[in-house]
């Protein structure tokens, strides 16, 4: 699924929400450079065999809210510049994101200025101290 809607920059709204992602290992870009979507719903997204998300929102400068709450990051190692420069993003939930394979995280958050966070992963608290 890399770059699945890589540059798609009209897009403003996509429900996924019955995509079937059991298989998928890579989902890196996947998003990327979707600037102009405002909603996007991924609630029953199986990321249970996903090892790269490297720049999966790269760049969603309008995205306002994501709930990432579903996602299972278990076997992730790399989150590389996940959220990348998604200027508007005020809300963020990633409260069941596990980092503990991650080897990964640089610019993870870079961009994003006034958001709240819900996360308990204690690496991605430190990374945001």
């Amino acid at each position: 699924m890399n770059y699945m809607f890589w540059n798609c920059y009209e897009l403003k709204s996509l429900n996924l929400s019955n995509f079937n992602t059991n298989n998928v290992k890579y989902m890196n870009y996947m998003f990327s450079g979707c600037s102009s979507l405002i909603s996007l719903n991924l609630y029953n997204f199986n990321s249970n065999n996903v090892i790269n998300m490297e720049c999966i929102f790269y760049n969603c400068s309008s995205l306002i809210s994501l709930n990432l709450s579903n996602f299972n990051t278990n076997n992730v190692i790399n989150m590389e510049c996940i959220f990348y420069n998604c200027s508007s993003l005020i809300s963020l939930n990633l409260s069941n994101f596990n980092t503990n394979n991650v080897k990964y995280m640089l610019g993870m958050f870079y961009g994003i200025n006034n958001f709240k966070i819900e996360v308990k992963d204690v690496k991605i608290i430190e990374l945001l101290n």
